[in-house]
């Protein structure tokens, strides 16, 4: 009898710690919504922290039903902002290697569209 006592504790405090954690996420969810958000001048946004430290769980709440859909917008976009820097980082540091960019001039060599000192200069610069 004792061990099964014991396993619903440990149940009910891994529930009550699943519970937390999520109320937890959502608290740190709204305050990064709140400063990200610039439709809401500093003492609106004073107002929103304040109320949110007061009684958490009820600002959560009403945060989500008043200003849900601008928060998802708001999300949506800093992702999007961040993919696109990511993406573009990425292009700038992928570049073809040395080998690869003198088979391509060699190609373009042999196609006649550019001069062997072309190929040269473009070998020269590869090397370095």
């Amino acid at each position: 009898m004792n061990f099964f006592e014991n396993l619903w504790d440990l149940m009910w405090w891994s529930i009550g710690l699943y519970v937390f954690l999520g109320c937890l996420f959502a608290v740190f969810t709204v305050i990064g919504d709140i400063f990200r958000d610039h439709d809401l001048n500093g003492w609106a946004k004073a107002g929103w922290l304040v109320v949110l430290v007061l009684v958490p769980f009820l600002t959560v709440l009403v945060y989500l039903i008043a200003r849900g859909e601008g928060l998802t917008r708001r999300s949506m976009a800093s992702k999007r902002q961040y993919q696109a820097a990511h993406e573009a980082y990425i292009r700038s540091v992928a570049t073809l290697s040395p080998s690869d960019e003198i088979t391509k001039a060699k190609g373009l060599l042999d196609a006649g569209t550019i001069t062997p000192t072309e190929f040269d200069s473009i070998k020269a610069k590869v090397a370095v």
